[in-house]
């Protein structure tokens, strides 16, 4: 037995959701009849408390301190608080977003009444609204902090709680983005010296709601990021993956006057069990399957789809009469190249921002129009710090196009900027493909990247295959010898330190190795970069491909534990 039972005990007796009371003492009276699985499952609740990772606190909902249910909350609610306090003093302003995952709005309603009986002040949103909405609101009501309930992209079980700091408490440089370091260990270490749960004083009342007009804002800010000049005239099918994406998505498509827009059905009222899909991530296979048949029904020219809390944006277009899903460094590279084009054609200046573990074609239309480039870490908490941001995305779908209002991603003005994308080039008769091709024909080179991804139930597995990568990493990859081999984990001149792995060959090709920040993953991102040198684009995209393909392969061997 290597959990405390004394600790357990404690844990059931001040944990102030019944539920997860009688949950926690049912497993509990398993395990001290000897049932071996009951003790493995309170061991693992057991192992300390939930800490923030990429996205924040995320986790299964249950009982135990390694879980997200209302005892973890409150806690983090308290710490922040009590940072806060520290930080800014007793008028902090927090402002509040929850998504329509189960418990949500609870978690939501535990923080407004903690920020409240803190002598703070809270406001809370009306109803489940996007994570985007969320982060606009830290900046536009100059919040000092706002927290955001949501799993995102996650299976049904899960639940998070996302921190971002603003206002008085953090510079200019990090208003309205998530936290980083030291301000998550500072936080975590109020979090860790809270009372317990049940001894945490909440208000009954005293806490705002945001209005109607608030959420008109936002809107009208989102429409402004497009020029009201370009063509609208683009059939678009949506679907809002069983999220809460749908009901400002459709204003704001609308409001920017794309009327040709048809929604999945199945899939656009919030519903936290997310019938129609194994996982509510745009990028997995089989999500966008209702959206494709859809657009063929309806002869669409685009499909655009919101993961459930609308903070990322996947697109799908018709390639040679194939539907085809664009990977997040596609759209990653179109959204920059029309970002940084304007800019150019402005005369303005500014930075394109990508994490490591992104397409380094991104730099390069950096520099073709003029701009500054800056790579980071993982994650938007670092992509928004990017100094002079005007345009930043991580290969994971996530895209910021307006970082002045939203310094976070944002799936809705992503996807309104893919729509106006789609309908300038349908004017030329040419589509998303046609204009990835001219990007690869300006910069003189193709691009091409893909994950390679193990999802593991037993965690002992990702440090192990971390380990392998350090000690054992190859040398060769694709008949090309690996030139360089760069461990993050010491931090270089310009990243702080972060467990990933880094392979270059001489052919310049490029593996990156990392465990996932929010998923029970070890992932791997895979670049080939294929010289034009006045061949077809078709022919160069086969090379691509084919290469590609072959060093799938190779990481995937690579990665196997014996």
């Amino acid at each position: 037995m290597s959990y405390n039972v004394t600790e357990v005990e404690e844990w059931i007796a001040h944990d102030p959701d019944k539920n997860t009371a009688a949950e926690v003492a049912e497993l509990l009276s398993k395990a001290q009849g000897g049932d071996k699985v009951a003790e493995a499952e309170l061991t693992d609740r057991f192992q300390g408390f939930l800490e923030f990772g990429t996205a924040g606190l995320r986790g299964c909902m249950a009982g135990g301190p390694h879980r997200m249910n209302r005892a973890v909350v409150r806690r983090a609610a308290y710490g922040l608080t009590a940072w806060l306090k520290e930080k800014v003093g007793d008028d902090a302003l927090v402002v509040i977003g929850y998504d329509a995952r189960y418990n949500s709005a609870d978690f939501a309603a535990d923080t407004a009444a903690i920020v409240t009986a803190a002598g703070m002040r809270a406001k809370i949103m009306p109803r489940a609204l996007p994570t985007p909405v969320l982060a606009f609101a830290v900046r536009h009501f100059d919040a000092d902090a706002g927290v955001m309930v949501t799993a995102s992209h996650n299976p049904a079980q899960d639940n998070g709680y996302k921190v971002y700091t603003g206002g008085r408490a953090i510079d200019e440089n990090g208003r309205g983005s998530q936290i980083v370091p030291p301000v998550d260990s500072e936080i975590a270490a109020y979090i860790k010296s809270a009372p317990a749960a049940d001894e945490i004083k909440l208000a009954e009342s005293g806490w705002g709601v945001i209005d109607e007009e608030f959420i008109d804002t936002y809107v009208s800010t989102t429409v402004a990021t497009i020029s009201p000049d370009t063509p609208r005239d683009v059939k678009i099918v949506y679907t809002a993956m069983h999220g809460v994406g749908a009901e400002v998505m459709r204003r704001v498509l609308t409001d920017a006057g794309f009327k040709d827009v048809v929604e999945v059905a199945e899939q656009n009222t919030p519903d936290p069990d997310f019938p129609t899909v194994s996982f509510p991530n745009p990028e997995e296979p089989g999500a966008l399957d209702l959206a494709i048949a859809l657009a063929k029904k309806e002869n669409a020219d685009l499909v655009i789809a919101s993961d459930p809390d609308a903070d990322r944006a996947s697109a799908a277009v018709p390639i040679n009469g194939e539907w085809t899903q664009l990977s997040g460094d596609e759209i990653g590279s179109l959204l920059g190249e029309q970002v940084a084009a304007r800019i150019e054609a402005e005369g303005g200046n500014g930075t394109l921002a990508n994490s490591i573990v992104s397409s380094q074609l991104l730099e390069q239309i950096a520099h073709h129009h003029g701009l500054d480039y800056e790579a980071t870490l993982t994650g938007f908490k670092w992509i928004s710090r990017a100094h002079n941001i005007s345009f930043g995305y991580e290969e994971a779908i996530g895209f910021c196009v307006d970082p002045e209002h939203v310094k976070d991603k944002d799936g809705l003005s992503a996807g309104l900027l893919i729509a106006q994308t789609a309908a300038t080039l349908k004017t030329q008769n040419k589509g998303l493909r046609d204009e990835l091709d001219r990007i690869a024909t300006n910069i003189g080179a193709l691009y091409l990247t893909a994950p390679v991804t193990i999802r593991v139930d037993d965690l002992s597995i990702i440090p192990a295959t971390m380990d392998k990568v350090r000690s054992n990493p190859p040398k060769v990859l694709l008949g090309s010898a690996v030139s360089s081999v760069v461990d993050l984990s010491n931090g270089t001149d310009q990243l702080p330190p972060t467990n990933a792995m880094v392979l270059r060959t001489e052919d310049g090709d490029r593996a990156i190795v990392r465990p996932s920040g929010t998923e029970p993953k070890v992932k791997c991102y895979l670049e080939v970069i294929v010289p034009l040198e006045g061949r077809d684009i078709n022919e160069v995209r086969t090379l691509a491909s084919e290469r590609l393909t072959r060093f799938k392969a190779e990481m995937g061997d690579v990665l196997k534990l014996d």
